[in-house]
């Protein structure tokens, strides 16, 4: 768990809504937070033992994924990493191979973000609805990398009430308005009990209520890669209990209260 949450959506009035995003500079993209060592050790387990459940990448998206990587990597100087020729040292010591070649597991063992690839077009036939076509996926909130890899945006967002075909229209018209050279991020926030590496079926997900003793906050963004047009969208799970918050977020909790959908 973090011992503060960076992001709230419920702070800032342009996120408390749906969709709820707001711009941001890449430089501002990616966080290494206080729980970075502790999530990025699941992480490493997760990759090693189970690298069929929290990474999937078609043959249409790898261009996709060594874009990104290449972009990530050269982020990761500001954020406290050392980079030398084939390796990184990362924040918490670890030090991490530069795989090329396998650039979502190996950015996977980098970055606290879980990072799927959207195409709108992943076998250049035609404009269309945007598809999961790859993913490093070790944090999932009540769903599974499997049954929603190679899906359509609304086909993936079924199981959620709330993400109406007014909706759909509405981020698919998001999603292709995303300009390479900055990103958008929108959040989201529940009460939980799960683990920070929730893994469900569809439909089997159950919510927590105000009395869970977790909040968990998911910033979300969206990065259009400026070659293959894919757009890249990170997830940064932060997980803290009630007493973490800060006297803005309690407060504005309270006056704006966490929804079972939100």
């Amino acid at each position: 768990m973090q011992t503060s949450l960076s992001f709230a959506r419920w702070v800032d009035a342009r996120t408390r809504g749906l969709p709820g995003v707001v711009p941001f500079a890449l430089e501002n993209w990616l966080e290494v937070d206080s729980a970075y060592g502790a999530q990025m050790a699941l992480r490493e387990r997760l990759l090693s033992e189970t690298p069929d459940e929290v990474h999937a990448l078609a043959p249409c998206a790898q261009a996709a994924a060594v874009e990104l990587y290449e972009m990530i990597v050269a982020l990761l100087p500001e954020l406290g990493f050392d980079l030398q020729s084939d390796v990184a040292i990362c924040p918490d010591g670890r030090v991490v191979r530069l795989e090329r070649d396998q650039p979502l597991m190996t950015l996977g063992r980098l970055v606290q973000e879980d990072l799927c690839l959207l195409q709108s077009d992943p076998e250049a036939t035609g404009q269309g609805e945007h598809v999961l076509t790859g993913a490093v996926l070790c944090f999932p909130s009540g769903w599974r990398l499997r049954e929603k890899f190679m899906r359509a945006m609304m086909r993936i967002h079924e199981p959620i009430e709330v993400y109406t075909d007014d909706l759909g229209r509405r981020v698919q018209r998001l999603m292709d308005g995303v300009q390479p050279g900055r990103g958008l991020m929108r959040g989201t926030a529940s009460h939980s009990d799960a683990f920070l590496a929730d893994p469900r079926s569809e439909y089997h997900y159950t919510h927590g209520s105000i009395a869970s003793q977790f909040i968990r906050v998911e910033r979300q963004g969206l990065v259009r890669l400026p070659k293959t047009r894919a757009v890249a969208f990170s997830i940064h799970t932060q997980i803290v209990r009630p007493k973490a918050l800060s006297a803005e977020q309690s407060a504005l909790l309270a006056e704006f209260p966490i929804r079972v959908a939100d």
